[in-house]
């Protein structure tokens, strides 16, 4: 870097490219430098958004461009793999839309050269920066809720139907990167069944379930198709219950002290009585601060330090083990579908750096 900002360069100012060049604007440790996209149009908006910004559609611009430290992208899914090899070859740390890459192994080869050149590779994981989920995380390992025994989650809207990835690569994807990142354990397999009601595209809802080696299990539903939007997730513990509603304008994480006890009366120890507990509810506070902001400030700060991000290239790979194996399983109508652990030491390196 030649002075104290970082330079940001961004491909990409469809959907997701303007939130980002707007926080990136703002983030006093960086600097947009340059935006490329094919559309003269939306060029023609960021000349007249940003008049200081370099706008071009040729993506090699970026790359050449010795001003531009990184390279946000946000492009479609079957894109990202070769613009981010392309800017980890020009020496550019890489911010990437989610999910990384269509596969695995793509992932993986991302990951070696961005190890090999000494760069950082985040994936843009957005809802692991969102205060209400860092809340829960905190509530989870400080043991508020005692052992968790179920993730249950329904994303769903009218649309935006993608042409290049089903439903759980757009959707699922979310609670996929949550679930990592709150839970200290690995699914252990998926099951999975998807439908699809429009002709020539992909699946447009889902059911997903993931085991764990305990007796926790994760449902998530995620739905193109859906008259009204909901973001609502219920995670129950053997000690307090959460109910988090991302569309709740304030108290979107709360917390309940209900829950069952069970006792076994002395003459059976095989017998079990249930009993109910039902006690107040209470609604941290969760900061209004936007979660790319807080994302953006912590790609700038992990560039700057070398510190692994929280979303790092290895917190994209879990994820995208765990959408191709839902996605094997929806081809086998809901067959149980193995996760391969990673090895031990990259599984541990990347719960530290969360």
């Amino acid at each position: 870097m030649r002075d104290s900002q970082l330079g940001i360069g961004v491909v990409g100012y469809g959907y997701w490219g303007p939130n980002l060049v707007r926080n990136f604007s703002i983030n006093p440790a960086a600097r947009v430098v340059g935006v490329s996209d094919l559309d003269p149009g939306r060029l023609a908006t960021i000349r007249q958004l940003y008049p200081g910004v370099a706008i071009t559609a040729r993506y090699d611009d970026l790359l050449k461009d010795s001003l531009i430290d990184a390279i946000a992208i946000a492009t479609p899914v079957h894109t990202h793999y070769e613009l981010a090899l392309a800017a980890l070859r020009a020496g550019k740390h890489v911010l990437v839309e989610k999910p990384l890459a269509p596969s695995a192994e793509l992932v993986s080869r991302l990951i070696d050269e961005a190890d090999q050149r000494g760069l950082t590779l985040m994936v843009d994981h957005t809802f692991l920066y969102t205060p209400a989920v860092q809340k829960i995380r905190e509530l989870l390992q400080k043991r508020e809720l005692g052992d968790i025994y179920y993730y249950d989650s329904m994303r769903s809207s009218l649309g935006l139907f993608q042409r290049d990835v089903n439903v759980i690569w757009d959707l699922a994807v979310h609670d996929i990167s949550i679930i990592h990142h709150i839970l200290d354990q690995d699914p252990v397999a998926v099951s999975a069944t998807g439908s699809c009601h429009v002709v020539g595209s992909p699946e447009n809802m889902a059911h997903i379930t993931l085991f764990f080696a305990n007796a926790c299990v994760a449902h998530v539903s995620v739905n193109w198709l859906s008259p009204v939007k909901v973001r609502q997730t219920f995670i129950g513990g053997s000690k307090k219950m959460i109910v988090y509603d991302d569309l709740e304008p304030t108290e979107k994480v709360k917390v309940y002290d209900k829950g069952i006890t069970l006792d076994a009366p002395p003459e059976s120890a095989h017998q079990f009585r249930i009993g109910y507990r039902a006690g107040d509810m209470w609604a941290p506070h969760i900061s209004p601060k936007e979660a790319l902001q807080t994302e953006v400030e912590h790609f700038v700060e992990c560039v700057r330090t070398g510190t692994q991000p929280i979303s790092s290239g290895m917190s994209g790979l879990r994820v995208i083990e765990v959408l191709e194996a839902a996605s094997r399983s929806i081809a086998k109508q809901g067959k149980p579908i193995p996760i391969r652990p990673l090895p031990r030491i990259l599984a541990e390196g990347a719960r530290a750096m969360a």
